[in-house]
Parts: structure tokens; sequence; C-alpha cells
């Protein structure tokens, strides 16, 4: 019996480091943005870093991806993905540049490639966007990212202001009541505190290789 809950208690702990969730380690509020010299391949084809992204206002990071239906929607909820471009415009506006990063390494040849980073962002008006893929989950390890998709805004200096959830319904825009990184976008264009600055992340688990 021992044996057998030593065995399961192995599984889990291999588990949980595959996901990236060994510990419970978190890029805090106030933290500089890690690896921001990295360089990865964008759906344009240029190979591009975060320093190179961000804008005067700041920089804004989604994990996110092709497949998890917290991104792309299921049946009965619409998913985030179609707030990206809404939320690209917003960020633009405010001279905060923005990055979506795929780092679903373990489901390159099952979708997650950049081939089909391309055709999606082509098919679905997100082609303004940087959509960049991160290879081996480097940048979702040191962001300590957990799931698609999982936000990181950060000030012009590139310190981590609000992390966490877009806003509070997956399933339907229209009925959104806190708008999580709209308002923080908001108040860090006007040079005001981010309340909240921190939101539970909801959606899939980054899909690492172990």
């Amino acid at each position: 019996m021992k044996h057998i809950l030593f065995l399961v208690f192995s599984v889990m702990i291999s588990i949980q480091a595959c996901m990236g969730q060994a510990s419970n380690e978190t890029l805090s509020i106030g933290q500089a943005a890690p690896m921001a010299d990295l360089k990865m391949k964008d759906i344009s084809g240029a190979d591009l870093c975060l320093n190179d992204i961000k804008g005067d206002g700041g920089l804004l990071v989604i994990f996110s991806c092709n497949g998890c239906p917290f991104v792309v929607g299921s049946q009965g909820s619409e998913g985030w993905e179609g707030r990206y471009e809404e939320l690209r415009s917003l960020a633009e506006s405010k001279n905060i540049g923005m990055a979506l990063i795929n780092s679903n390494e373990a489901k390159r040849e099952k979708g997650d490639d950049l081939k089909s980073m391309q055709d999606r962002a082509s098919q679905h008006g997100l082609s303004k966007c940087k959509y960049l893929l991160d290879v081996n989950s480097k940048l979702a390890n040191a962001f300590f990212a957990r799931t698609t998709p999982h936000v990181y805004l950060f000030d012009a200096n590139l310190k981590l202001v609000y992390k966490g959830a877009i806003d509070d319904n997956v399933d339907d825009s229209k009925a959104v009541k806190e708008p999580y990184l709209k308002n923080a976008m908001n108040q860090l264009a006007a040079g005001k505190k981010i309340k909240p600055a921190e939101t539970k992340p909801v959606g899939c688990g980054i899909k690492r290789v172990g």
C-alpha cells in the first residue's frame, strides 16, 4: 500500500512539474518582465522579443493558443479570443505593446505550430496582433504562466502591474461585469493604482513537454 501511495505521489509531482506548477512560484506585482530579450518567431516571420514589442506606455502579454476552449470558444461559450482585437486596439491607443504567446510545445504537431498560428490569425481577424511561438515554453516558464489565456500587464519600465484573467465572463462578452484587463490598461495609462492588481487566471493548462 505504501509503495502504491509513493508511486501515485511521484506521478502527481511529475505532472505538476510538467505543467509548471511544482511550486507556488509566481511572477509578483512589481517584478520586471523576465527574458525580455528572448527572440521568438512571430506569425509575420520576424524574430521578435518583448523589448521589441513594448510601447512607451507599457506591454501586454497574453499566453494563448489555437485550441483551448477558453481561448477559441466551445458550445455555449464564446471564449476570449474574439476579444483580442479589441484589447489590441485599446492597448495601441494607450501606447501599450501587445504580444500573444503560444507556449504549447507539446502540441506543435497538433495545431499549435507556426503555420497553424498564421492560419488562425488570418481567419479570425488577428493579423494585426503579434503572435509568437515560444520554443520549449521558455518564456512561459520564466513567467510561471499556467493557463491559456494568462494575462500579464507591465508598465513603461516593464514592471508587472496586473496579472490574471481578461474579464469575469468567458462565455459572453456582453455579460461581462468586471473587465479586469481593460480597467487595468485604463488605470495604467491614467497613472492610477491598478485595482485589482491580481485575479485568478482561468483556462487550459499550458502544454509543456516533460
